[in-house]
């Protein structure tokens, strides 16, 4: 006789409300090192870190590992053991983590599930082009400090500000604004 089958386990994070633009690792490094940065005082171990943030303790595990040797991040072995920042956070830019799991350039299309080519011929390329390009500045100049010492209520809302209709700079005559949610 077989033991029932339990139910599938609930889903412990809350599905994305705008379009992935990162890998999902590169988002829960993010978490990670925002976290290590409000608590600079110890080094902080994954099963405490994997619980505050919401991220699976394994793959926390991994990512940070990865971190690590990339030299973001330090660890220490033992019961005092832990992971720290391995750069000071205000020289701790977003790319430099985003990096260690998607190189610079690198995007996925809004429109399939492949790279971006910035193909001029592609529907969305045109309004798409001016919004990485802020994206990519966005990355290259925010430190870990500047969203940790910043006054926002939420500091892992990385890509937040990017919901507002963008400067009237950036749109084309043809190209209504519209939010990145629309594009998805």
């Amino acid at each position: 006789i077989r033991a029932p089958r339990e139910a599938p386990v609930a889903r412990t994070t809350p599905a994305p409300t705008t379009p992935m633009l990162l890998p999902q690792t590169a988002e829960y490094a993010l978490r990670a090192v925002l976290h290590l940065a409000r608590h600079p005082e110890r080094p902080v171990r994954v099963p405490e870190m994997a619980d505050e943030i919401g991220v699976p303790r394994n793959y926390l595990s991994k990512t940070l590992h990865q971190l690590a040797r990339a030299g973001v991040l330090d660890s220490t072995r033992g019961p005092a053991g832990g992971f720290r920042l391995g750069v000071p956070a205000d020289r701790l830019t977003l790319d430099r983590v985003v990096a260690v799991f998607q190189a610079p350039g690198e995007r996925k299309c809004l429109l399939a599930n492949r790279p971006c080519g910035n193909d001029p011929t592609c529907p969305v390329h045109q309004r798409w082009a001016p919004v990485a390009e802020r994206l990519d500045r966005f990355f290259g100049t925010t430190t870990i400090a500047d969203l940790t010492t910043s006054a926002s209520a939420d500091p892992l809302d990385v890509l937040g500000a990017l919901e507002a209709e963008p400067p009237t700079s950036w749109r084309s005559e043809a190209a209504p604004a519209t939010s990145l949610s629309v594009l998805a």
